[in-house]
């Protein structure tokens, strides 16, 4: 049996299934991350004064990746203008330079977790913080029993609060330098991830579910350029419909990242 508006539009609606589907879809996606924006509103409306942090990710790593996604923005329209004019070399060109954009995204994107996984802040015995990226751990390092020593590349503070504006001009002009602190003066030691505060967890809930939809959009994409590139062949009009649908949520994602750069990276 043959399964209707696949191929022609819907009276009713005027779209055919599959786009009517994606756009039901990323009805839902809107209201998913809009409520994650939301709440990054409210976490920092609510935030004690001077303890958001700025200037705390890597503003030019996110305009890469700004570009990076804008660029596969492009190749996944032309990809599709190639189907619809029946230049199937193009389509795999351009689909191929959107799955490749799309890795360079996600490579960039796991740099900057492992930066925020490496680097630490401690509380130190005397009231003061060490702030940093960790270089060594001794052999012995254990913080329970209070032994051995660790060394961070850094800074450290009398008040944590100096941590959290690394625009201003104090952090600016700081000397980072590399500092081996004793176990026994550590009070407590944890690197920047989702538990830090409230800042990163919120970093890494919005950016790390965007990620999951880049990663899941290629896969599509990726599938789309290898195996199932075969249903250009019995169907090019069916097939050309599944990468609008493809696009039209890769779309989707590379909006999302245009909200979330200035939100995270420029505030």
């Amino acid at each position: 049996m043959e399964i209707p508006y696949t191929i022609e539009a819907r009276p009713d609606t005027g779209l055919y299934n599959a786009k009517l589907g994606i756009w039901l879809f990323l009805a839902s996606e809107v209201m998913l991350f809009g409520g994650l924006f939301s709440a990054y509103v409210l976490l920092r409306v609510g935030a004690e004064p001077g303890m958001w942090p700025h200037g705390w990710l890597n503003v030019t790593l996110g305009t890469i990746n700004t570009l990076l996604l804008a660029l596969s923005a492009i190749t996944t329209l032309l990809a599709w203008a190639a189907c619809k004019v029946r230049e199937f070399g193009k389509f795999k060109f351009f689909h191929a330079c959107t799955i490749l954009l799309a890795l360079a995204f996600l490579g960039i994107k796991s740099y900057e977790y492992r930066d925020k996984l490496i680097h630490y802040e401690i509380a130190l015995a005397n009231g003061k913080f060490a702030d940093g990226h960790l270089k060594e751990k001794s052999a012995d390092f254990d913080l329970a029993k209070k032994t051995g020593t660790v060394t961070i590349h850094g800074r450290i503070v009398d008040d944590r609060k100096e941590l959290m504006d690394l625009r201003s001009a104090a952090a600016q002009s700081a000397q980072l330098e590399e500092h081996t602190i004793k176990a026994a003066d550590i009070q407590k030691m944890e690197n920047y991830g989702p538990r830090h505060n409230t800042f990163t967890a919120i970093y890494f809930t919005l950016t790390g579910l965007h990620a999951l939809h880049i990663l899941g959009g290629t896969v599509v994409i990726a599938y789309l350029w290898g195996p199932g590139s075969r249903m250009w062949r019995r169907d090019p009009e069916r097939f050309t419909n599944r990468i609008e649908v493809s696009g039209l949520f890769w779309h989707f994602v590379d909006l999302v990242w245009i909200f979330l750069f200035p939100v995270l990276y420029l505030t």
